[in-house]
């Protein structure tokens, strides 16, 4: 047999992981499964704004040839002026590059960034997209500790403790995926604090900073940490319901001196892949400038609104569950209450939960989580179905109450 690269060695999605490939064997023999693993809308009814379909279908032949390695134009442009109205006062069309999915601009970003044996903060839970980009890059992650209570802000305490001399940067998710949490403008400043301190670069994710519910209080980090060199990821997948369309992008901000080598890194790579996929570029101005398909969700009445008062309904009565309520996205990570239940982890609860209920969710574990029995629901199905598995749900945890 010829062995797999040592590098994969690390490397785990649990999204679509051996949980999801049971589901999927299941559905081949006719079972059906709730799958609320994935962040996919369009797999729940959700379809793309009016404003993309008529950007894609008036504009096919522009995308015929190679775009510019950073990406279009136009397309960067309206980028820069969206990051801009965020407090990156300073960017300019040429610090973007256009990626295929923030997935590409991460993986070429911690490329041009890690060194063997370097070290990236990275928070804890975690999407592992990040966690995993550090190990393929002969870095090391090192998680630093979100706090469920106080709302899954990051402890800025902890991310002092955990620095060393090999680490190169702070990552932050916010919105988080997968807690759904709105950082406070005074944790990322405290972070920020950090980073100029201690001369690190700061990458900070902010693909559902579009999604936010409530009204909740919302700060770009490198908006508030203009001295500061960072990159900031955004892309329109979950926005407005182009999952497949692979349509992400990557911002660098901060003093030109100090990003100056990662950049050109990122230049090589993009020089590389020759260029991001040119059709989905065509969508993007439009799409910046519908922000309105995007708000309609989530007020009052609209889906994801909705759907997280249909899953929060039934959480709330069922006794051993705890959660925080998500103030961004579409996710939630409940936790159960120790010694309530009869499962020996979450990977556990989670085959035991597809198993009984065949309910699809991710363990905590999936997300670098390990302090606690958590998991990932993905709220995205209607209402009224989400309401019917959650109170499955809630009966599948009576059965295996122990106390």
């Amino acid at each position: 047999m010829i062995p797999c690269s040592e590098r994969l060695e690390h490397v785990h999605y649990d999204i679509r992981g051996p949980l999801y490939q049971a589901a999927l064997a299941m559905e081949a023999r006719g079972v059906e499964v709730l799958k609320l693993n994935a962040g996919n809308p369009a797999c729940f009814g959700f379809t793309l704004p009016e404003s993309v379909r008529r950007a894609l279908e008036g504009h096919i032949d522009e995308a015929v040839a190679y775009a510019d390695v950073r990406g279009m134009a136009p397309a960067r442009a309206a980028i820069c002026d969206y990051h801009r109205r965020a407090g990156l006062s300073r960017v300019e069309p040429e610090d973007i590059f256009l990626c295929n999915g923030v997935s590409e601009a991460a993986s070429m970003l911690m490329t041009a960034l890690v060194c063997a044996g370097d070290e990236i903060l990275v928070p804890s839970p975690c999407y592992s997209l990040w966690s995993i980009n550090a190990w393929l890059c002969g870095g090391k992650p090192v998680f630093y500790r979100c706090d469920p209570a106080n709302g899954w802000n990051p402890d800025p305490a902890d991310i002092r403790a955990k620095l060393s001399p090999r680490t190169k940067a702070i990552l932050v998710i916010n919105p988080n995926n997968p807690t759904g949490a709105v950082y406070s403008r005074e944790i990322l400043l405290e972070i920020a604090e950090i980073a100029r301190q201690h001369q690190l670069m700061l990458l900070s994710d902010e693909i559902y900073d579009r999604l936010i519910l409530d009204g909740s209080p919302y700060a770009s980090l490198g908006a508030l940490a203009p001295d500061v060199p960072c990159v900031t990821f955004n892309g329109l997948s979950k926005s407005h319901i182009i999952c497949g369309f692979r349509c992400g992008w990557m911002v660098f901000s901060g003093p030109r001196t100090e990003r100056a080598a990662v950049e050109e890194g990122v230049m090589n790579l993009a020089s590389m892949r020759i260029c991001g996929n040119a059709l989905t570029q065509l969508v993007i101005p439009a799409a910046l400038a519908d922000p309105e398909s995007t708000r309609q969700m989530l007020r009052p009445g609209g889906r994801l609104f909705e759907q997280r008062a249909a899953v929060m309904r039934v959480l709330d009565g069922v006794e051993g569950v705890r959660y925080t309520p998500n103030s961004a996205a579409f996710y939630l990570f409940p936790g159960l209450e120790p010694g309530r239940f009869d499962f020996a982890d979450a990977p556990d609860f989670a085959l035991r939960l597809l198993e009984e209920t065949h309910i699809l969710v991710v363990p905590g574990t999936g997300f670098d989580w390990q302090e606690d029995l958590r998991f990932r629901i993905v709220m995205l199905p209607e209402p009224a179905r989400l309401e019917q598995a959650m109170q499955a749900l809630a009966a599948f945890l009576e059965e295996h109450r122990v106390s």
